[in-house]
């Protein structure tokens, strides 16, 4: 159940609006003409998710005779269509497909579960067990994966700028934890707290990628996307919680804006206020956070950061202020003053957000 005021789930994209823009304007036709569509099916869908909010969204729930703490996966294929869901491929404790997109899918929501259970007691993004639905094959040459408040959907990409949305077990769990996110604290999708939003993913994102791996924080490559780009794209990924502002520098995709400090803060009317820009200054902190304590970051830095997200306190208006005096309260009352509290003021600092 959301415990922060009224049900509102957003609409949310893997690839930001800001780096579809730059495609949009590429000289190449092509790669012009497939982001522009991809941008219009964005707007198709987002416009969707506001009339589904109004009217009501589809209840749903784990059905009859499903075991408690285990997932209930079910992937769809689009076959290159947009009618979400799809036609049925793959359910809950069936074989593998032929298909490969199909299987990355099933099997990142079952890691996406997995991780959110043994390591937070969650059972499922809403807490209550809720089944875990993916489309595959999202048009043509669609360049994103999106949330839409109840089920996942990958594009297939274009094979030049981005490839296949199920490569990256990050990405899944990005747009999965958005899911937790609106169960939760349900945090406005605009400004610092759509920052946030999108920061939330991202952390968390990275940690079930790391979870996956058994991975140390030192191990980790703390991107966020980096089985998405082309052979041709000068980067690395879509973003980078080590180093933002470094995840890719491109002629066609452009250089990612990302700010690392409050020094850099980035006022936009663009993307809700710059939600996927500005998400790096709380994502260097999470990093930084988890690097001054090393072990398994999702251990506890990633604690931290759920007990702050589904603690009750967290308003949906919150700002990097407000986030940052409850990660020091949650650190406070789960380990005492010791490590957990000192580092996790000092990441804010260092990345110039009062927390005290």
């Amino acid at each position: 159940m959301n415990t922060n005021g009224g049900f509102r789930p957003v609409f949310c994209t893997i690839v930001p609006p800001h780096v579809l823009d730059k495609l949009a304007r590429s000289e190449n036709a092509t790669v012009a003409d497939r982001a522009r569509r991809t941008l219009q099916r964005d707007a198709s869908e987002r416009t969707r998710r506001r009339l589904t909010t109004v009217v009501g969204a589809r209840a749903v729930a784990a059905p009859a005779g499903a075991e408690a703490g285990k997932p209930h996966r079910t992937v769809y294929d689009l076959r290159h269509g947009t009618a979400l869901p799809g036609t049925k491929v793959r359910g809950e404790g069936d074989g593998p497909t032929k298909d490969a997109a199909v299987n990355r899918a099933y099997a990142g929501l079952g890691t996406t579960f997995e991780m959110l259970l043994k390591s937070y007691g969650r059972n499922s993004i809403d807490g209550d067990g809720l089944p875990l639905d993916a489309s595959v094959h999202y048009d043509h040459d669609y360049g994103n994966a999106f949330w839409n408040g109840e089920q996942m959907v990958f594009g297939d990409g274009d094979g030049e700028i981005f490839l296949d949305f199920t490569t990256s077990l990050d990405v899944i769990g990005h747009e999965l934890v958005h899911g937790v996110t609106q169960y939760t604290a349900n945090l406005e999708y605009f400004g610092q707290s759509g920052a946030l939003n999108e920061s939330v993913s991202d952390v968390f994102g990275s940690l079930i990628k790391q979870y996956s791996k058994d991975q140390t924080a030192e191990q980790a490559d703390w991107l966020i996307g980096e089985d998405l780009l082309g052979p041709d794209v000068t980067g690395t990924a879509l973003r980078s919680l080590r180093e933002p502002g470094t995840a890719y520098d491109d002629d066609v995709l452009g250089k990612d804006p990302q700010p690392a400090t409050m020094d850099d803060y980035v006022r936009t009317g663009q993307d809700n206020g710059g939600v996927h820009i500005n998400s790096g200054i709380p994502n260097h902190a999470f990093y930084l956070f988890a690097e001054a304590l090393g072990g398994k970051a999702w251990e506890r830095a990633g604690q931290v950061w759920y007990d702050t997200l589904t603690g009750g306190e967290l308003t949906q208006s919150a700002d990097f202020a407000e986030f940052a005096r409850l990660t020091l309260k949650a650190a406070r009352e789960r380990y005492g003053d010791g490590d957990e509290l000192d580092a996790v003021g000092k990441a804010w600092e260092q990345v110039g957000v009062e927390a005290a």
